[in-house]
């Protein structure tokens, strides 16, 4: 058969069971990986709707501010970190830091070693945590900062409600309420690491403002340096830095010297409610301090003894108990006496030791707490008893041993009152008849006896270019011829001029002077009348000089001066005020006897007291704008004056009125159980004869005693 040639496969049957062979299978083919895809741009979405359209601008505004605001909040985290690095790498040791007064302080004891005052900064002594009681921490924590174990220096929280509070109060959002952490306060207490400089700032308080300043800058800085603070250091450090110089008002810086000076305890001792109280000064310690409104502070504790029952601190009961009984004043605290005593000291102490002191100082008076209890009493009771109300009146009491020791000072009716004008030593006052015992001891030196007469008539004196000066007395009448004795006893005006004239001005004036009388003196007859100026302090002086037997007195207050924890004293002083003598003792124990019958007969009688010997005089100045009384027992020389502080007349007051009874209120309180100390005077032996010592220097006179008292005048000349 034919082909077509070509050649075919060969036709093989189709094996339906597969043989064995040792070939190998392929090897599957894989699967291709798909091609990658591009990742689709976002489409954008078109805004839906009028909400969608006015919404899209907003979107769009808050994506580019928090791209912006993260960068720029991780760029001033990092340079906050950075400063707060450096901040706590300057901090020095915890114990530089505890006592960071600019100066130092004075405490004032009395004469029997209690002190009674304190001036400048007061620092108790270092206190940590752990030595003071746990009421003191908890109170503190549990008032200012709650969260101060939980925070690392700031508190965003807390600025943010503090934000709230001041923008609801009506207050920009930095005004008021701060929301500052403990870890804050104390870098503010630190002036951020600033130390005092006297170039840059005035003083202490210039630099302390300054510290406190409440600055968008101020409070950027202070919340680094917090930062670094507590890098730098422990919570509990920290803390203790804050516990010892927190001002707690009074001059006192820490608890320690707070505990002291309010309730005379250590810091280690507070109870929950002096606790709370402490704490609750913080905030404004002027405001709240105890010695200025005990109650206001008492209301303030109360809120500190919820806020420490409420976190923890308190159980129901012991904050029931605290509410219950609220924390009081010491007794020294409480007494805030002697005010004006303390701020005369400071004044006669050189500055340097007293208001300019760096160092702590210890000042020991002559103060006796008893007496100035009982001058305060005295003029507290005449004036709610004695005075209209309402009167703007004002009195002081100076109470003095013979020596010039002051033993009670009151200056003003505003007791209790720090740095206040003080009537006893700062008012220059016209003295009036208060003047006159100068005269007669002047007299009575000479040799003149009280018995010698003195013709109390009419007399005028010329004064060029002008009309004749007439005085008259306070009664506008005249007795005619009278002994010494009575003129001083009545003050009768014209026998006080007329001796005045006759022994001489000059002399008048000397003697005064000598007695402590610092103030310019008249020159003309008026001198007599006492229109020359002085204090009361200095009046009450010179009346110890005539207790003490005629020689000078120096009134003063300190008896010992030195630095805290010395021994040696500071002080140069021999312990007593008395100077040379300026009248001889006959002439002093003379005068005194004839001053007892002011009190005994005259115009001081309201100052009697049953079973003493009082000398004294009063004194009432021209349309009675001062009125004074100033007498002395055989212990104490107390003086009183009274007027206004404006120069207005008093209304129907004189020396020997309200002035009396002062002196007297207060001299019964002090004489009382003491036993009666007799004056030191002599009576003179009363003359056979008399002159009588007229105006013109003549006298009319038998009998021996003429001779002696021409000799007098013609040694002393008239003016």
């Amino acid at each position: 058969m034919s082909g077509n040639g070509k050649k075919r496969a060969p036709l093989v049957a189709e094996r339906r069971y597969p043989a064995k062979s040792t070939a190998k299978k392929p090897a599957p083919k894989k699967k291709p990986k798909p091609a990658a895809r591009k990742k689709a741009a976002p489409k954008r979405t078109k805004p839906k709707g009028i909400i969608g359209w006015i919404l899209f601008p907003l979107r769009w505004v808050v994506r580019i501010l928090w791209a912006f605001s993260w960068r720029v909040g991780l760029v001033c985290a990092l340079i906050i970190g950075g400063f707060s690095l450096y901040f706590a790498s300057q901090m020095p040791p915890v114990d530089e830091l505890l006592d960071g007064r600019a100066r130092g302080s004075v405490t004032m004891t009395d004469l029997r070693g209690d002190i009674f005052a304190w001036r400048g900064d007061q620092f108790g002594g270092k206190i940590t945590t752990e030595t003071v009681s746990h009421h003191l921490r908890n109170a503190v924590i549990a008032s200012e900062d709650k969260r101060f174990y939980r925070h690392f220096g700031i508190s965003p929280r807390g600025i943010a409600s503090a934000v709230r509070i001041n923008m609801r109060a009506g207050r920009g959002p930095l005004s008021g309420n701060g929301g500052s952490t403990l870890t804050q306060q104390t870098a503010k207490l630190l002036c951020l690491g600033v130390p005092f400089d006297p170039s840059k700032w005035e003083d202490e308080a210039a630099y302390e403002n300054d510290c406190r300043q409440g600055s968008l800058w101020r409070k950027a800085r202070e919340a680094v340096y917090a930062v670094g603070m507590e890098i730098a250091y422990t919570k509990e450090e920290i803390l203790t830095i804050y516990l010892n110089r927190a001002y707690l008002g009074a001059g006192a810086r820490g608890f320690e010297a707070a505990s002291q000076r309010y309730f005379s305890s250590s810091a280690a001792q507070l109870t929950a409610p002096q606790a709370a109280m402490m704490s609750g000064l913080l905030p404004a310690p002027s405001r709240y301090a105890p010695t200025r409104n005990l109650q206001r502070a008492q209301d303030r504790a109360a809120t500190v003894l919820r806020l420490m029952e409420e976190q923890g601190y308190l159980t129901p009961a012991e904050a029931a108990e605290a509410q219950a009984n609220p924390a009081t004043l010491s007794a020294t605290a409480r007494a805030n006496t002697a005010t004006f005593f303390a701020d005369w000291v400071m004044r006669s102490t050189p500055a340097f030791l007293t208001e300019d002191t760096t160092e702590d100082v210890m000042i020991r008076t002559t103060l006796d707490k008893d007496i100035q209890a009982a001058a305060e009493e005295a003029m507290i009771s005449v004036f709610e008893n004695e005075v209209r109300e309402g009167s703007e009146a004002q009195a002081a009491i100076v109470v003095m041993s013979a020596d010039g020791a002051v033993r009670a000072m009151v200056g003003g009716r505003n007791l209790g009152e720090t740095g206040a004008f003080n009537r006893a030593t700062q008012a220059q006052r016209q003295t009036g008849s208060s003047f006159k015992p100068f005269i007669y001891a002047t007299a009575l030196d000479l040799g003149m006896s009280p018995y010698a007469m003195i013709d109390d008539a009419p007399i005028c004196w010329a004064r060029r270019g002008s009309a004749d000066w007439c005085p008259s007395n306070y009664t506008n009448d005249f007795v005619g011829p009278t002994s010494l004795i009575d003129a001083l006893k009545t003050s009768r005006n014209i026998p006080a001029i007329v001796l005045s004239e006759d022994v001489g001005r000059e002399l008048v004036r000397n003697v005064a002077t000598g007695f402590g009388i610092h103030s310019d003196l008249a020159a003309g007859p008026a001198l007599a009348l006492g229109v020359s100026e002085s204090n009361l302090l200095e009046m009450t002086g010179a009346y110890a000089g005539i207790l003490n037997g005629g020689s000078a007195v120096v009134p003063y207050g300190l008896t010992d001066l030195r630095f805290q924890g010395d021994t040696e004293s500071l002080l140069d002083t021999n312990g007593t005020g008395i100077g040379e003598r300026i009248i001889q003792e006959r002439a002093a124990r003379e005068l005194t006897w004839m001053m007892t019958k002011v009190v005994e007969e005259g115009t001081g009688r309201r100052a009697r007291i049953d079973g003493w010997q009082i000398a004294g005089k009063s004194g009432t100045t021209n349309s009675s704008r001062d009125a004074w009384f100033i007498a002395f027992t055989g212990d104490y020389v107390t003086g009183v004056w009274m007027g206004y502080d404006d120069n207005q007349p008093l209304t129907g007051v004189t020396g020997g009125g309200l002035p009396a009874t002062i002196w007297r209120e207060t001299m019964v309180r002090v004489l009382e159980g003491k036993q009666s100390t007799p004056l030191p005077m002599s009576i003179p032996q009363e003359p056979v004869a008399t002159g009588i010592l007229q105006s013109d220097g003549g006298v009319i006179a038998d009998g021996e005693i003429l001779n002696l008292l021409n000799n007098i005048l013609g040694d002393a000349g008239t003016n």
